[in-house]
């Protein structure tokens, strides 16, 4: 993958990611520990697309490495809830796996990114 392709597949991603978790929240059952930890997930997994866009208007490498380690801060957090979605038997583990996998190669995609960057910049 080139580089000048890296954004617009993040960018697009990112946003699929954010989709998918909306329709996965909208899925869970109605009880209070699904809710509560759907919310959770909710918000997290929809900030990452949020995170990374801010990051690729960055006005330097500084600001855009902040930004995309926000991103996957956010990233980590919603892997953790989706694990806790399945280890409380919330969801079922198969009805994830796609999810989590998502999540676990976007954080190795911007994980890569950043150090590509601090790379060039020193940092």
């Amino acid at each position: 993958m080139s580089d000048e392709s890296k954004p617009a597949d993040l960018r697009i991603r990112t946003k699929q990611f954010a989709l998918r978790v909306i329709r996965m929240f909208g899925s869970l059952p109605n009880t209070t520990v699904a809710q509560t930890l759907g919310k959770q997930v909710l918000k997290s997994g929809t900030s990452v697309g949020a995170q990374y866009r801010e990051g690729c208007r960055a006005r330097s490498d500084a600001e855009m490495i902040s930004k995309w380690e926000s991103a996957l801060q956010e990233l980590d957090e919603t892997a953790y809830w989706f694990e806790l979605l399945v280890e409380g038997d919330v969801v079922a583990a198969p009805l994830m796996t796609g999810l989590m996998r998502e999540s676990d190669e976007l954080i190795a995609m911007l994980t890569a990114s950043v150090k590509t960057i601090k790379g060039r910049t020193g940092g």
